[in-house]
C-alpha cells in the first residue's frame, strides 16, 4: 500500500518569491552583461535575498551597482557597503558628483535635489560598463507611471522609455533581446506591494538601515509632509523645527525624502501600520513626487529608474 504525502501548501509570498527567482535566472540566461541596482533600501535588500536564493552557493552572475547622488543618508550608505561586503559580492558605485564634474549634469543651484540627475549618471554607467540589463526594485504599486512598466522594460539606444513601445509578456514569456546600445530594465518584484515587501522582510529576518524603524528626529512641517532637518534641508522662513517619532518608508536623496510619524520599532509593527494606510509610499514621503503622473512619466522617458 502506497502512502501519499501532501505537498506543502504555498502562501502568496512563496508564489511571489518563486516568480522573482525565475525572473532573475532569466536575466542570467538571456542577458550578456547585467547589473543589480543596490542602494541599501528595503526593496533592493529584498532583491539581494532573492538573488541569494536564485544563485547560491555560486556568486551572483552580475555585479551590484549603485548610483550615488552624494546626498544619501549616511546610515544607508554604511549599510550598503556592509551588506555587499558580507555577501562577498562586487559593488560598483557611480556618482552624480562625477557627472557634475564632467559637465554632463548641471544643477540649477548647488543645493538643488540631485534625484532626477541620477538618470544621467545611470545612462553613463550603462554605456561605460556595456550593460544590456539593469535589475531594479521598482514595484507597480508605487505610483501610476511605474504601473505602465513591463517586467522586462525596453530602453532604446538613448536610454529612453516609451510606454507605447513595450513588448507583450503573455504567459510570463520575456523578451530580453536588444541591439547594441539598447538595454532592458528588469523588475523582479514588480508584482509585489509594499505590504508584501515588509511581510517578506519579517519572514526572512532581513536587516535594514535603522531609518526604516521609529526613531526621534528633528523635522519641520511643509506642504503636508514632515521634512527632516539636515544641512541640506534646513528650516525655511517661518518654519519651526520639532522633535517627532518618525520612520522612513523609502530612503532616497535627502533633499526630497521625508519620514512619516510612527511608533513602529520592528517589522511586525510596520506591517500593522501598512495594513491601514491609504496613502501610497511615494505620495507620503517624496517631495519631488508631489507633482503629477505626467511629470514622473516624463522623467522615466528620459532614463529615470
Amino acid at each position: 500500500m502506497s502512502i501519499e504525502v501532501a505537498a506543502p501548501r504555498l502562501d502568496h509570498l512563496d508564489w511571489l518569491e518563486s516568480e522573482s527567482i525565475a525572473i532573475l535566472r532569466e536575466v542570467a540566461a538571456e542577458c550578456a552583461s547585467a547589473a543589480l541596482l543596490f542602494s541599501g533600501g528595503k526593496d533592493s535588500v529584498v532583491l539581494l535575498r532573492l538573488a541569494q536564493k536564485a544563485f547560491r552557493p555560486a556568486r551572483f552572475p552580475f555585479p551590484l551597482l549603485h548610483i550615488d547622488t552624494g546626498h544619501n543618508f549616511p546610515e544607508v550608505i554604511a549599510f550598503r557597503d556592509a551588506r555587499a561586503a558580507e555577501l562577498g559580492e562586487r559593488l560598483l558605485v557611480r556618482s552624480v558628483e562625477d557627472s557634475i564634474a564632467r559637465g554632463s549634469v548641471v544643477l540649477p543651484s548647488p543645493e538643488a535635489s540631485r534625484n532626477a540627475a541620477q538618470s544621467v549618471t545611470l545612462l553613463e554607467a550603462i554605456e561605460e560598463l556595456g550593460l544590456d540589463a539593469c535589475i531594479g526594485g521598482a514595484r507597480r504599486d508605487e505610483e501610476k507611471a511605474r504601473a505602465k512598466e513591463r517586467i522586462f522594460s525596453f530602453r532604446d539606444a538613448f536610454g529612453q522609455w516609451d510606454p507605447k513601445a513595450q513588448r507583450p509578456e503573455l504567459w510570463n514569456l520575456y523578451n530580453a533581446r536588444v541591439h547594441k546600445g539598447e538595454h532592458v530594465r528588469v523588475f523582479p518584484i514588480s508584482n509585489w506591494t509594499e505590504l508584501d515587501v515588509w511581510q517578506y522582510i519579517a519572514r526572512e529576518g532581513l536587516a535594514l538601515p535603522s531609518l526604516y524603524y521609529a526613531h526621534r528626529r528633528e523635522v519641520v512641517r511643509r506642504r503636508g509632509l514632515l521634512v527632516p532637518v539636515t544641512p541640506l534641508t534646513p528650516p525655511g522662513a517661518g518654519e519651526t523645527a520639532e522633535i517627532r517619532s518618525v520612520r522612513f518608508r523609502t530612503v532616497g536623496d535627502i533633499s526630497c525624502t521625508c519620514p512619516v510619524e510612527s511608533e513602529a520599532a520592528d517589522a511586525e509593527a510596520v506591517i500593522a501600520e501598512t495594513l491601514v494606510t491609504d496613502i501610497t509610499e511615494r505620495g507620503a514621503t517624496r517631495m519631488d513626487d508631489q507633482t503629477s503622473e505626467a511629470s514622473m512619466e516624463r522623467r522615466k522617458r528620459e532614463g529615470y529608474f
